[in-house]
């Protein structure tokens, strides 16, 4: 959101004061203007097709539902509505206060009148808020403005998908925008500071937070100036990462930075704002470039001295000429148009001339480490899967961290190890001259990013042996000895392959499952 960059100080921005947020709260509440209420009018179906964005069915099913029915259509779907039923959905809210504060706009006709802000219900299976951000541009019918407010979208949602959810005292959101991460970290953190550079972003989040009263320290400037010399136990961040020419467009995508200068800024200057053992999860995009890894060039960002554990996640790469139609659209920009046509070709000009062959996309978690013992580690997990990924961040540091002590020969060796229920061993074979013959033995993770490790009939049989009961040293011997092989030579194998599997939670430490959850991975198939 609104990080870094240029921002127009001069803007004028909505007065959403404390006594109009409650008279507007008591408005919602009486009308049942709530996450699950408005699942209950619209229906599974017309509320699924509204999420793709076929109003229709929605609009139809909102007719008959009174006051309620009139904020779906007013707020979610961009309606103008009759003046009288405006006001007795909005009571004890005066018409006269809401359009002052932007919340409400005339319409075409003068009966009637049109949401001048975007408000709508979000919530969890345990929470429910309401977010106050700008209409977006098909809701203007246009070009939004240059400081144009998100409300929740794909990236928020993502965001919060892969943010941890561990208990915390502090946790700064950082590029706060309309508040939608600090309203999740609401439930797992008890004292929250949020950021923003934009006076709009600021006066908004400020709306949503009273509208949900949350107490919340608001704090205006540029990246991390406004909390200088201050550290977090958590860090989440949805900063402004769309890559290209160094410019300010608009403030909710455009940090001024060049290319992935903001994603770099963050990362490098995240861990600093850590407490020990605190948490830093953000956005970012990268610059795929022509004979560069890009896992090189993010490691690159970290600040010096290994002593940070990063876990960057690839999740999309995207063609330069789709990136740019993309967040054109996104702005309300025809790319067909005499603006979108200079805009699109000033911003291929320069993927061109920095070769750029791709823009990645993804999620950051990083953490302070010992000096000299950080763990960096780059994947492309481009493959669906459904699970959020924030409790698997923290259970990677947790992996991550267990390892760092316990990964020498002689402490992987006394551990029990386990393998979780999640995990199946699925076994591939082909017909040969003495019956079926195995060819590929690969291990599933049916939860988290669903990971898979191929392995040889050894590493099967081993696995088959971790139950929790005997130390892994233990299971190397019985199995040397009934392979006829050295004990030395299979551990020396052995050993970095459990590291590899503790690392992505195939195998954990058996104290981490209540006794009577290992699996038992069974050789003979998948279980």
């Amino acid at each position: 959101m609104g990080v870094g960059g240029a921002c127009e100080h001069g803007a004028v921005v909505p007065d959403l004061s404390p006594s109009f947020c409650a008279r507007l709260r008591e408005a919602f509440r009486t009308a049942g203007y709530q996450a699950d209420d408005v699942v209950d009018l619209l229906g599974s179906e017309a509320h699924a097709a509204l999420g793709r964005g076929e109003p229709e069915p929605a609009r139809r099913a909102s007719l008959d539902g009174g006051q309620l029915g009139t904020l779906v259509r007013l707020f979610l779907l961009g309606d103008a509505e009759p003046v009288a039923d405006v006001r007795a959905a909005l009571a004890p809210l005066s018409l006269d206060e809401a359009v002052a504060a932007e919340l409400l706009a005339p319409a075409e006709s003068a009966d009637q009148l049109r949401a001048g802000l975007d408000v709508r219900p979000h919530g969890t299976d345990t929470e429910s808020w309401w977010v106050i951000a700008d209409l977006d541009a098909d809701q203007r019918r246009g070009q939004v403005r240059a400081d144009h407010v998100l409300g929740v979208g794909h990236a928020s949602l993502s965001l919060a998908r892969a943010t941890a959810r561990r208990p915390v005292d502090t946790l700064l959101d950082l590029g706060t925008g309309c508040g939608v991460q600090a309203l999740h970290a609401s439930g797992h953190a008890r004292r929250i500071t949020a950021t923003d550079l934009a006076p709009r972003a600021l006066a908004l989040a400020a709306g949503t937070f009273r509208l949900n009263e949350l107490d919340v320290e608001l704090l205006a400037g540029p990246w991390f100036e406004p909390v200088a010399g201050r550290r977090f136990d958590q860090v989440v961040c949805n900063p402004p990462f769309v890559v290209g020419p160094p410019r300010v467009d608009f403030v909710y995508r455009d940090s001024g930075l060049a290319g992935d200068g903001a994603s770099a800024l963050v990362v490098n200057q995240l861990p600093g704002h850590l407490t020990e053992g605190g948490t830093g999860q953000l956005l970012a995009s990268w610059l795929h470039v022509r004979g560069q890894d890009w896992a090189d060039r993010v490691s690159g960002w970290l600040p010096g001295g290994d002593a940070v554990d990063a876990w960057f996640v690839q999740r999309d790469v995207a063609d330069p000429a789709l990136y740019v139609g993309t967040w054109l659209r996104d702005a309300g920009i025809d790319p067909r148009s005499p603006q979108g046509r200079e805009q699109s070709s000033a911003w291929l000009d320069w993927f061109e001339a920095n070769d750029v062959a791709g823009i990645g996309f993804g999620f950051v978690t990083l953490r302070p480490a010992p000096a000299g013992q950080g763990q960096v580690v780059c994947e492309d997990l481009r493959h669906a899967f459904d699970d959020p990924l924030g409790p698997e961040s923290a259970a990677w540091l947790d992996r991550v961290d267990w390892l760092r002590r316990n990964g020498s020969a002689d402490r992987l060796l006394a551990a029990r190890l386990v393998v979780p229920p999640t995990v199946a061993l699925e076994e591939i074979a082909e017909p040969g001259e003495d019956g079926w013959r195995t060819v590929v033995r690969r291990l599933h993770r049916g939860d988290g990013p669903g990971w898979q490790q191929e392995l040889d009939e050894l590493a099967a049989a081993l696995l088959a042996g971790c139950r929790g009961a005997m130390p892994l040293a233990d299971l190397l011997d019985l199995l040397a000895f009934g392979h006829g092989l050295p004990t030395d030579a299979l551990v020396a194998a052995a050993l970095p392959v459990v590291r590899d599997l503790v690392r992505y939670g195939m195998v954990v430490p058996a104290e981490w499952l209540p006794a009577g959850q290992a699996s038992g991975v069974d050789t003979a198939g998948a279980r």
